[in-house]
């Protein structure tokens, strides 16, 4: 039976064992419906995160919410807007691991995006009121951080394993796509709207990405590993079948669907009936599951500290400082900025998260970002922009580095952290595992969003500081990645507790993780590990 074009694009990109055993039905359009049904609530985040940097630097915006004051009152007062989504971000995030086990990710998925439809709502009504505005992105925040952890576990648990990265890197994609799109109605706004609706319409329009996470998940079916867990057997193979585009019988369908039931009756042989409190103290207290929250915890610390979430937010503000001048101007330059994120993340996924890995994509970022970020830093502290006077050629080489900053975060520390997150864990831990990371990000986003601001105005002329301290910083995350974090691709879900020394029982678990306590036992040979248990059953 032939292949068709999609398929065989899809195998001369991603090359990995599992594309070339597995069957090409699998690759189907539904299950990457599905996946982009889910990742609007990450293009929710994005958005926001975009909208609101560039709505703070309109004139009719500081006006009516008395942006009065010298430079840090101004920044603080900035900062508290900003980070107040963080805030609600973070809570969102660690409510939502007992209730998508509770409720599933659908329906939790459905409520999440009412949620955040409420927040918007509030913020696009605020007028120049500040309670309602703080309130508003609070609670839109609870919604957007409950979606960064259901989201990623629903798209795992549905995405064929030769394919799970590019399809839970599409989670990256849709933010990096939101704030572009973010970017450009800034810029539009800037040109054609007066007053008001300056900052009105780009908070209203937010709305669009949860309203289409609403609508698409309910046409989208629960996912089969969750009905697994709730002993629902028919409706967990029927949707596998549907998903994987074969029919119920086939030898695929079967080994899959023997897996999840292996695994499932291996975790109750060892735990029962655990609740939220057993699976806590099972993911701290086991070695194998403790090094999986902790290498999740670390990489999302390292993705924030990138500094990546500071010129996403404060893109117009940077720019500036950098001799951008005019708020149009700034605001277009943001725009390309988006594109370049976009782009970049597009070419991640086809062609490297599957193919090079995650690993190594994490490795070469870190240096490449280190790198971009040293230059911007010190020709800041070397060589600032004067006003009035045009950009010099080594202002716009750290223009162009801004550039290549965006490109190098999407070819590693932006896809890949939630990669690894959603697809390390086992199965009763993942949206635990995924809560915890998700938190973690959503904690320190909110610190370089609160921080960044003044950091710019305090940590240096022209805050060079603030680049060498985020530079510093990408290049200490390579020998985190070097020494730490395996190889993950192509291994299915099921085999995760293998690659993490996890095996039938807690006797035989102990022996292989014995010294293990450390986050790095065992694990720091990484691709030599993950070569010797690479397997694909």
């Amino acid at each position: 039976m032939g292949l068709s074009i999609g398929n065989r694009i899809l195998r001369k990109i991603v090359k990995n064992e599992a594309m070339a055993e597995d069957p090409p039905e699998i690759y189907g359009w539904r299950v990457y419906l599905l996946a982009c049904s889910a990742c609007f609530g990450a293009m929710s985040f994005g958005w926001d995160s975009s909208v609101i940097g560039g709505v703070i630097e309109l004139e009719p915006f500081k006006h009516d919410f008395g942006f009065i004051g010298n430079d840090k009152a101004k920044a603080n007062l900035g900062a508290n807007i900003v980070s107040t989504l963080q805030a609600g971000c973070f809570l969102g995030a660690l409510i939502a691991s007992p209730i998508t086990d509770r409720f599933g990710r659908k329906w939790c998925l459905v409520a999440v995006s009412l949620v955040v439809i409420i927040g918007i709502i509030m913020q696009a009504a605020a007028s120049g009121n500040l309670a309602p505005m703080y309130i508003g992105r609070f609670v839109a925040g609870v919604g957007v951080g409950a979606a960064s952890c259901i989201n990623p576990v629903f798209v795992s648990e549905n995405a064929p394993r030769s394919i799970r990265g590019l399809l839970t890197g599409l989670y990256q994609l849709f933010i990096v796509t939101g704030g572009m799109i973010a970017f450009w109605i800034n810029y539009s706004v800037s040109l054609h709207f007066k007053g008001k609706s300056m900052y009105i319409f780009p908070l209203a329009i937010q709305g669009l990405p949860a309203a289409l996470l609403c609508v698409c998940m309910l046409l989208c079916h629960e996912s089969p590993r969750w009905l697994a867990r709730r002993d629902r057997w028919e409706e967990c193979k029927s949707v596998l079948a549907r998903i994987r585009n074969l029919p119920p019988d086939h030898p695929y369908i079967v080994d899959e669907f023997r897996e999840i039931q292996d695994q499932l009756e291996q975790e109750r042989r060892l735990q029962g009936d655990a609740t939220y409190w057993d699976l806590t103290r099972d993911m701290w207290t086991v070695a194998g599951n403790r090094k999986r929250a902790l290498i999740s915890i670390f990489l999302m610390i390292c993705q924030q500290m990138t500094g990546t979430n500071a010129i996403n937010t404060y893109a117009p503000t940077i720019f500036k400082n950098l001799g951008i001048t005019g708020t149009s101007t700034s605001l277009f330059s943001t725009g390309i900025y988006g594109i370049v994120k976009v782009v970049s993340c597009v070419i991640f996924l086809l062609f490297l998260a599957d193919s090079l890995g995650r690993r190594r994509s994490l490795l070469w970022t870190s240096i490449a970002q280190g790198l971009a970020m040293f230059y911007i830093g010190l020709y800041v502290r070397i060589s600032p922009p004067i006003d009035g006077q045009p950009v010099p050629p080594a202002g716009y080489v750290a223009l162009v580095c801004i550039f290549l900053f965006a490109a190098f975060f999407q070819f590693g520390w932006g896809p890949a952290c939630w990669i690894y997150a959603s697809e390390i864990p086992a199965a009763r831990l993942r949206s635990l595992n995924v809560s915890y990371a998700a938190a973690t990000q959503w904690l320190f986003n909110f610190v370089v969003a609160r921080a960044v601001p003044t950091m710019l105005v305090t940590v240096g002329a022209h805050g060079y500081g603030t680049y060498l301290i985020f530079g510093s910083f990408c290049l200490s995350m390579f020998v985190f990645v070097w020494f730490f974090v395996p190889e993950t691709k192509g291994i299915s879900l099921e085999h995760m507790d293998e690659l993490f020394g996890v095996t039938d029982g807690p006797a035989a678990e102990k022996s292989s993780v014995q010294g293990g306590d450390d986050i790095g036992s065992e694990m720091g040979k990484g691709d030599q590990k993950s070569k010797h248990v690479e397997v694909y059953v």
